[in-house]
């Protein structure tokens, strides 16, 4: 592979999540919601809006053990973006779901993330489309796939 393509997309994605990381936090965290920070607004979109999910499912779904979910969750349950609720069922199974102010948090997130994909997108035609899916698609294995202990070199 040319390494001159090798660098500048290097360079480009190293920059890029910089840039990425950075902007998400300025176009998140505006004043409606100055008291929680980008990590909680990924725990709130784990969540989601689709109804009842227990700690097990939010912390898979970020990657995260339990308890480092918890921490995040109490603080999300004190500033009323989420709700504990235990099942009558079974009293051990606690779910948890957005409150109103949790979903208006939610929303702000996923247009945030829309406004990112539209920008990336929007210059591309129909044909181009496919090949950026495919390239990120195989972006994303990598990340997912990845070996720490493997050499990059």
């Amino acid at each position: 592979m040319d390494t001159n393509y090798t660098c500048t997309v290097n360079d480009i994605l190293v920059n890029l999540f910089r840039e990425i990381w950075k902007l998400e936090e300025k176009a998140l965290i505006t004043e409606e919601y100055s008291d929680i920070s980008v990590n909680d607004m990924h725990v709130i979109e784990a969540v989601g809006l689709d109804g009842d999910k227990n700690m097990s499912q939010i912390a898979k779904k970020l990657d995260i053990t339990v308890g480092s979910l918890t921490t995040a969750m109490n603080g999300l349950v004190k500033k009323t973006y989420v709700t504990r609720e235990r099942s009558e069922e079974d009293r051990r199974v606690v779910t948890i779901r957005l409150t109103d102010k949790g979903e208006r948090a939610y929303r702000h997130h996923a247009l945030f993330h829309e406004k990112m994909a539209n920008a990336a997108l929007g210059s591309l035609t129909e044909k181009e489309i496919p090949v950026v899916a495919k390239t990120l698609s195989s972006l994303a294995d990598f990340f997912r796939g990845y070996d720490r202990d493997e050499s990059c070199l």
